[in-house]
């Protein structure tokens, strides 16, 4: 059994905002206390008697839970009371209607309303509906509606399609109170709906689809729309031709090897339109390409023999189905053909032998056919390059003054490339003859980029002027050039090689060398970027470091790798003065031996060194005693 009762003054459910109190009484020996929520919390409560505390409860604004025990070692079970805190319902507002046509005999009359503001209760909703048909009035007849939180409450129900006329209104009510929604009156044919319509599957050719609708009633409107790749829906206009319960409708002008969403909707001759349809989607069929490949082309710089032919994927409304591959050919005029090569789909470039007054034929193919053949003539002649190439690197535009001689049909293409890989990732853009600048796309930050503007003023006659400098953000190079020396005499060769690619961080401007002269004086040399190879002279014998930087136009990287040298003395001017000193002695004693006495003197050392009698060894006493053995 409990030790204590709880209630409260106002009841279990109360209007939030409200005021009251709370009750407990004990029936034990031990002191009561009061608790709130979940984990139980401690409330200061004031006593009414000496059974009966209580607690006063100010704007509650939420349920809460009470509860009451005794204290002592081995207290009874306590004893808790739930309070409900809500509001009375709101006026109903803003009831809207439709009638939704399930066949030729009913209709589905569809209501929501706005409930007004959370009453954080249960509420019980009817809706009451009174209907005229001609001059009959029937009802009201109530449905019932269970709604609770923030949910939209709603409500259906079923009339005969010949009722003309409805009315209906909307009573709520919960614990705490109840309202009345004014009446609003509805004439059935303003918002009558008819089903949704249901879209077989389209069957497509290259340029028109067709598709059935199907409804459950006979309207006299119905809209299709479509749309491939665009966000925005086209409305078709023309009539279908009525097949039983089905509509057949052609939708044309389409555009081949695209994927499009058909959708519709209907309506009767006054009312609402329907939902619209859930979407169905096909393919149409593929034809030709339409239009010759954007063709371009470069020449290797360590190969001679051949030519790079490029192209440029063309887009669906040009390719008119999937690209399958390309065909390459190469024709000589005077000889025929040279080379012809099949190249699959995924490949953007081929190289072919480079010949003469040749011709590059390149076309795409699909299913359907190849497209119309796009050429390039391999040799043409030079014309005078244009005199005012600009560069504007802040939007990446090249800008050009059009040549006074150019003919009306002239045209230009401008080509780029990060610097240093013009095979490896060339992009071009064609322009005609009434341009005069272009937008580079696809520049990549700390990249330098190069290229040139081409002006064809016919098939053979063509102009090339280059350009340089080309970037997006640039910070000065992360690393120096790699430097190689060679010495000879008192002079050195300095050569290097480029900075990495990804080290340059923008374009070069500059190459710096410095050199040192063992730990004192610091000679810088400034270096054109087109230069690989550069040669200090007249240096003196000494020990020398020398290192090379690069500069962009942010600033100088550091240095490179420093290299040592030793310069000699020069050997040949040693060798040169041995050999004049050595004449000057042979000249001066030629001079003394044109002297008589000088000669008379020579001539009696001479004699002393010379001995007085040559010995015979015929006569040599070895010689006589192997001649008497002999005997």
């Amino acid at each position: 059994e409990k030790s204590c009762a709880i209630w409260s003054s106002a009841g279990p459910l109360v209007q939030r905002g409200s005021s009251f109190k709370v009750y407990c009484t004990f029936d034990c020996r031990g002191r009561g206390s009061m608790f709130s929520d979940h984990p139980p919390t401690p409330q200061k409560h004031e006593g009414l008697n000496s059974t009966t505390i209580y607690f006063n409860v100010l704007n509650i604004t939420k349920n809460r839970t009470y509860s009451c025990q005794c204290s002592g070692p081995r207290p009874p079970d306590p004893c808790g009371l739930d309070i409900s805190a809500g509001y009375p319902p709101e006026r109903p507002k803003n009831i809207s209607c439709i009638s939704k046509v399930i066949n030729n005999e009913r209709e589905v009359v569809f209501c929501t309303w706005n409930r007004g503001r959370d009453t954080y209760l249960r509420n019980s909703l009817v809706l009451w509906v009174r209907t005229v048909s001609g001059n009959h009035t029937d009802g009201p007849v109530s449905y019932k509606v269970s709604s609770k939180g923030t949910a939209i409450p709603s409500a259906n129900f079923t009339v005969s399609r010949s009722v003309q006329l409805i009315s209906v209104w909307v009573q709520t009510q919960n614990p705490l109170g109840s309202a009345v929604s004014i009446i609003t009156n509805y004439t059935l044919s303003d918002i009558v709906m008819p089903s949704t319509p249901v879209l077989g599957q389209p069957e497509c050719s290259s340029r028109e689809c067709i598709i059935k609708v199907e409804q459950s009633v006979r309207t006299q409107h119905l809209e299709i729309q479509y749309r491939a790749e665009a966000p925005t829906w086209t409305s078709y206009s023309d009539s279908g031709v009525q097949m039983g319960s089905e509509q057949v409708w052609p939708i044309s002008s389409l555009e081949p090897y695209r994927l499009y969403h058909f959708r519709a909707r209907s309506k009767f001759s006054t009312g609402l339109w329907s939902q619209w349809s859930e979407n169905v989607d096909s393919w149409t069929q593929e034809e030709a390409p339409a239009k010759e490949l954007d063709v371009w082309y470069a020449e290797s710089a360590s190969d001679s023999k051949s030519l790079r032919v490029y192209w440029k994927e063309a887009n669906i409304s040009i390719a008119r189905g999937k690209i399958i591959g390309y065909k390459v050919k190469v024709y000589r005029p005077n000889t025929g053909l040279v080379s012809n090569t099949n190249i699959s789909a995924d490949v953007r470039n081929y190289s072919v032998p480079f010949c003469a007054n040749c011709e590059v034929i390149v076309w795409a193919c699909n299913s359907k056919g190849l497209s119309p053949p796009a050429r390039i003539t391999i040799h043409h002649t030079k014309a005078k390059p244009l005199q005012d190439v600009q560069v504007t690197a802040d939007n990446h535009t090249i800008s050009w003054s059009k040549p006074e001689t150019a003919p009306l049909h002239a045209a230009y293409v401008v080509e780029w490339y990060p610097e240093g890989h013009k095979l490896e990732e060339l992009k071009w853009v064609r322009l005609g003859g009434n341009e005069n600048h272009a937008v580079i796309t696809g520049i990549k930050p700390f990249e330098c980029y190069e290229g040139a503007v081409y002006v064809f003023y016919n098939e053979s006659s063509v102009s090339r002027t280059r350009f340089t400098g080309v970037t997006s953000l640039e910070s000065a190079p992360a690393a120096g050039p790699s430097v190689q020396k060679k010495i000879e005499g008192n002079k050195v060769k300095v050569t290097w090689t480029d900075i990495p690619r990804g080290q340059r961080r923008g374009c070069i401007t500059k190459y710096t060398i410095y050199l040192q002269i063992g730990s004192g004086d610091l000679q810088p040399y400034s270096i054109s970027t087109s230069e690989k190879l550069y040669i200090i002279k007249d240096l003196s014998p000494a020990d020398y470091s020398l290192w090379m930087t690069a500069s962009t136009a942010v600033g100088e990287g550091p240095a490179g790798h420093k290299i040592h040298f030793f310069i000699h003395q020069n050997t040949q001017l040693s060798l040169l003065l041995v050999c004049v000193i050595v004449s000057l002695i042979a000249l001066f004693l030629l001079c003394l031996c044109q002297s008589s006495a000088v000669k008379q003197r020579f001539w009696v050392f001479f004699q002393c060194l010379m001995l007085d009698a040559v010995p015979d060894p015929a006569n040599s006493k070895w010689a006589k005693e192997c001649a008497q053995e002999k005997v």
